[in-house]
């Protein structure tokens, strides 16, 4: 990306970032979601959920991946000390494993709490296997991203929560930065980036919402952050809607 950028070519990254502390020079800056504000976020909804805590799950793709990592760090962080993570696995983006992977756990923990689906096809997955084994009277089901399986899902009542990123806004915002840099339309910059070359100025975040079912929740607004929008699921698929979107 540096050797890149010494070309003359414009980089940000978008949704997965780079190590801050070793090469935010590699690009102009980084658009998309606090992964480990979420992940917190994520581990908000769990307490509220399961005050006395548990032993819990969670299910990725490539657990090497950045946004793994700060997401189910984040996780941790918001959960607490009541609980405990007995299981992180990774599938390597093949869904099949993704679906074994949530068998595998829960073969081998009788006594998991929580499953938490930290990539968007995860939590599909932990829906499909906790209908084919009967289980979810005695789990509590999370996850990141609204994938259209998810949001049916939740409307069946097999998702306790999902905490979701803004890819739409994602993508416009990284084009109409990517533009102003290219027509060194500074005006744009600086409105975007106000304070870039600063801590955390290059930083660009697209935003998180907290879906819940329409009813029986006992999350509230209160449990989360002030930036943070908390949507029951009718009111989020108007906002799809808006946007002529299926998932997000």
């Amino acid at each position: 990306m540096r050797k890149l950028q010494s070309c003359g070519i414009k980089i940000v990254a978008i949704d997965s970032g780079v190590n801050r502390a070793t090469s935010r020079d590699s690009r102009f800056a980084y658009l998309g979601t606090d992964n480990i504000v979420g992940g917190r976020e994520l581990g908000a909804a769990a307490k509220g959920l399961l005050p006395n805590g548990g032993k819990y799950a969670t299910f990725v793709g490539l657990k090497s991946a950045a946004n793994a990592q700060e997401r189910i760090g984040g996780l941790g962080e918001g959960t607490g000390e009541k609980f405990t993570q007995v299981e992180n696995l990774g599938d390597g983006g093949d869904e099949a494993v993704a679906r074994a992977n949530v068998r595998d756990a829960l073969d081998r923990n009788a006594d998991l709490a929580l499953l938490a689906g930290i990539w968007s096809y995860n939590t599909p997955a932990i829906i499909d296997i906790v209908k084919q084994l009967k289980a979810r009277e005695k789990l509590k089901l999370v996850g990141f991203d609204a994938d259209p399986p998810a949001i049916v899902g939740m409307g069946e009542g097999m998702l306790d929560a999902m905490v979701v990123q803004n890819p739409y806004q994602m993508g416009y915002q990284s084009v109409r930065v990517l533009k102003a840099l290219l027509k060194n339309d500074e005006a744009t910059v600086k409105e975007m980036f106000p304070s870039h070359g600063s801590d955390d100025g290059d930083l660009f975040d697209t935003g998180l919402k907290v879906i819940v079912p329409n009813t029986g929740s006992p999350l509230t607004p209160e449990m989360f952050g002030k930036k943070t929008e908390f949507l029951k699921l009718d009111a989020f698929k108007e906002w799809l809607t808006k946007y002529n979107l299926t998932g997000s």
